[in-house]
């Protein structure tokens, strides 16, 4: 911790030398309609910098200080054309600049759903660590405004996620997380403000809340898997990353109420404004409260969440932000329904809404804290300096039910609609912690050649403490049956019951009796374990022509762990990994691009073969290429991408004849994941918006001692579908109405594992597991807009299509069914 506060310390002493400035300039003025009518929220920005700002109330802006110079200032608001005019600023002095715009029908950067193609996006570099656009970079990168996510009313990951193509929902473990997978990996990394927040290698899943969230970006291939480890950041699948609000330095306010199916009420709000005259100094501040009941009897959620923010623009060149991100979430655990047959057979129980399989005092609460530091200091007008601190704490604890599948050492009932119920209680305490610092350098020059260069580094840290309790032996609560009503209150008298024990000939043997005791969890020892990590990063775009560019990057990355159990054994891994992308400009506006990455996982490679010899560690190689291009100037884009990824090295296990495991391993394995991924994004007509994708899977495992060849990984689906219309009315007695459609599709997937040797989560040898239906929500909203008042009505799943998430047999949960809401809004300006 010493050396973390000495490295910041330096850092700033470095930035404060260049914060004082001799003498500066003002511009300030006015922003009017070509009535006269004031202008609030009007747009003002300096083109060649990053300097900008938003007319308050009464139309008037100031910006300041800025270098004295000549700039172009570009003036935009919603429903009237962009002005761009140039000025002169002089030493010391303040230059007034007084507009007037002319009125449009509707403004298509305000209304843009999917960020600007040719615009850097908002932290952005945190994960590719180049200052470059989306549509210069060489892998798959999707970036969802929080306009689109309050358009269609998203209030999940999942929910705004589904607008990329290939995204989609690994499991939700009972309702109490949400899990995302991509590129038939499961659980691919999900960050806020790109720290991990749960630090499962597996990727259990998070929850959030979309209020506080400026935009989700998903980032698949080379920058994906360059961040890290294939366990961590570096995940092959891809990684989702949570941004969220920020201050805007202007002057403005909202406040909505949301009311829903099943009791939903949701209150929130949004405030942010200028502390100082001089507006160097800006806070930004929005919450949101949530209670709901679920169509499940039994079923609730309540949540709070608070975002507080604020920014210091000490001089034109220098940003600080500093960031509190919290969340506390409490909602009933839903073990879901059953499956009415062996796990080869799809008959899965459409279990009636009143009926819930758990038990009233099962509670899931989860409390996360992100907190973020960043100072962004352009040295010059080629070098820029980056450095964020990022700390997140989960504290998660629950009781909850789980049910039957002939585990836990319980005889089979003879009918599947007959269940042994169970409770247990689990915790976590999950830290991660990232020290990220980067050195950028833009149109740097070696003869002819430009370069883009960036150099930085990274410090991680991670401790985990988890715990659990669960009945003991053969003790269970009770024996439910899923056709008949389900009690929901444990019982008053503490009985708990012995499982019978019977004799070939199906006589009772011992227990099937119940015990006049209080049930007892039995608790385990804590489970502690520690990581820290550094990581060496560099890349250099070099741009050999107008049309030609190279893409060179190499990352180097440490570990060191301490042993899950006893914080004794220490494990150390280190790996390099290159990356390798050409883009080619075929003509404005259309790129064509190409990327070899490689990436390392650490998990295994101290299992030893047969002569004791460590194996090492595991690599996965990714192909990629595609096409990047957009239309109708800068209106509609559309994006192909190709990929193909391979793990090999794999430490798999070795088995006697008897498929009984010997305890050494060999190198092998060769997962495979090939797909294809479209998206069509923009505006088909002035006022008409579109969002649609649509992504093909072909993950198989290959070369493997546990599984069949070519069978695909658990919840993998080889087709994913989006799209999403939105038609606004921009004049007319219509104008503030808009309304509009989206539809999902995800096909059928394999409820589990195919095995041939595996018996883990229900998986049974060589038994093929059934698919889950494949299933399509359509979802429809009406909106209107009337002076600073805001109205919509969402709604969700209108055709009542019912489909299932399941992670294995533990949690089958059915999506929701048809739901409405309302929202009523009002802005302050």
């Amino acid at each position: 911790m010493k050396r973390i506060c000495t490295l910041l310390f330096f850092c700033f002493l470095f930035l404060q030398t260049g914060w004082m400035q001799e003498s500066a300039a003002i511009l300030y003025g006015h922003v009017t309609g070509k009535a006269g009518q004031k202008l609030a929220g009007a747009n003002v920005v300096l083109a060649e910098t990053d300097l900008g700002t938003f007319t308050d109330a009464s139309g008037i802006f100031s910006i300041g200080p800025i270098p004295p110079g000549t700039y172009n200032v570009h003036i935009s608001t919603v429903g009237y054309h962009t002005r761009i005019e140039k000025v002169t600023l002089h030493v010391g002095q303040r230059t007034e600049l007084n507009i007037e715009l002319e009125p449009s029908s509707l403004d298509l950067t305000e209304v843009e759903v999917f960020g600007k193609p040719n615009k850097q996006v908002e932290k952005l570099q945190t994960i590719t660590r180049l200052p470059l656009e989306p549509s210069d970079q060489i892998q798959s990168i999707s970036v969802i405004s929080d306009r689109l996510i309050e358009l269609q009313g998203n209030l999940t990951i999942s929910e705004a996620a589904r607008n990329v193509p290939g995204i989609y929902t690994f499991a939700t473990y009972g309702n109490q997380r949400e899990s995302m997978s991509a590129r038939g990996y499961r659980g691919i990394p999900l960050l806020k403000n790109g720290v991990r927040v749960n630090s499962d290698f597996r990727g259990i899943g998070i929850l959030s809340d979309m209020q506080g969230v400026e935009s989700i970006q998903v980032l698949k291939g080379a920058s994906a898997i360059t961040q890290g480890i294939a366990t961590d950041l570096g995940s092959p699948g891809g990684v989702i990353n949570l941004v969220t609000k920020v201050p805007r330095f202007y002057n403005t306010a909202s406040v909505s109420l949301r009311v829903g199916s099943w009791g939903q009420i949701r209150p929130t709000f949004d405030v942010q404004g200028l502390l100082n005259q001089s507006q160097t100094l800006a806070f930004r501040l929005n919450g949101a409260y949530e209670h709901a009941n679920s169509y499940r009897t039994g079923v609730s959620l309540e949540k709070f969440y608070i975002n507080p923010s604020l920014a210091w623009k000490p001089d034109p060149r220098t940003t600080v932000t500093l960031e509190m991100d919290f969340l506390d979430d409490s909602r009933t655990p839903d073990p879901g329904t059953v499956n009415l047959a062996a796990n080869d057979t799809n008959a899965i129980y459409d279990l009636p809404y009143d009926r819930f399989l758990g038990f009233s005092s099962n509670r899931a609460v989860t409390r996360n804290g992100t907190y973020t530091a960043r100072i962004q200091r352009e040295l010059n007008d080629q070098l820029q300096l980056r450095a964020a601190y990022i700390y997140s704490g989960l504290d998660i604890s629950s009781i909850t039910t789980s049910l039957s599948s002939g585990g836990r050492g319980l005889p089979n009932l003879s009918e599947f609609n007959q269940r042994y119920r169970t409770i247990g209680a689990s915790s976590r305490i999950d830290k991660n912690s990232v020290l990220q610092l980067d050195l950028i350098a833009q149109e740097v020059k070696t003869g002819a050649v430009k370069h883009t260069l960036q150099v930085g580094v990274d410090y991680r840290t991670n401790f985990l403490e988890t715990s659990s309790s669960s009945q003991a032996g053969l003790h269970y609560v009770d024996i439910i049956d899923v056709f008949q009503p389900v009690p929901n209150d444990l019982p008053e008298t503490g009985q708990v019951y012995v499982a019978p024990v019977r004799d070939e000939y199906g006589n009772v043997i011992s227990g099937g009796q119940s015990e006049a005791a209080a049930i007892e969890l039995l608790a385990g020892d804590p489970v502690r374990s520690r990581s820290r990590s550094y990581g060496l990063m560099l890349q250099d775009v070099v741009e050999l022509t107008n049309w030609a560019s190279v893409f060179l990057g190499i990352r180097y990355n440490s570990q060191e762990s301490t042993g899950s159990a006893t914080e004794t054994e220490i494990s150390r891994g280190n790996a390099w990994n290159p990356q390798l992308g050409l883009m080619v400009r075929v003509k404005e506006g259309l790129n064509v691009f190409g990327s070899y990455t490689s990436s390392t996982s650490l998990r295994g490679a101290g299992n030893v073969d047969i002569n004791g010899v460590e194996l090492g560690n595991q690599r996965i190689d990714q192909l990629e290429a595609g096409i990047k291009s957009d239309w109708y100037d800068n209106r509609l884009r559309f994006n192909l991408t190709l990929y193909k990824i391979n793990n090999t090295n794999m430490p798999l296990p070795v088995y006697d004849a008897n498929w009984n495991p010997t305890g050494y391993y060999q190198k092998g394995g060769n997962d495979e994941r090939k797909g294809i991924e479209v998206e069509l994004i923009g505006r088909i007509l002035p006022e008409l918006e579109i969002v649609g994708g649509y992504a093909y899977i072909d993950a198989r495992y290959k070369e493997h001692t546990s599984f069949y060849r070519d069978s695909a990984p658990l919840n993998t689906p080889k087709h994913t579908a989006n799209a999403w219309l939105n038609y606004t009315v921009g004049k007319g007695k219509f104008s503030g109405l808009n309304l509009g459609a989206g539809a999902y599709y995800i096909g059928e997937r394999p409820v589990n594992d195919w095995a041939t040797t595996v018996t883990h989560e229900g998986i049974v040898p060589d038994q093929e597991p059934f698919n889950i239906e494949s299933y399509t929500v359509v979802n429809a909203y009406l909106g209107y807009r009337v002076s600073n008042y805001g109205f919509r009505l969402l709604f969700n799943n209108i055709f009542d299509q019912i489909g299932y998430n399941a992670y294995r047999t533990r949690f089958i949960n059915q999506t929701d069914p048809r739901s409405f809401a309302a929202v009523i809004s009002y802005d302050f300006r």
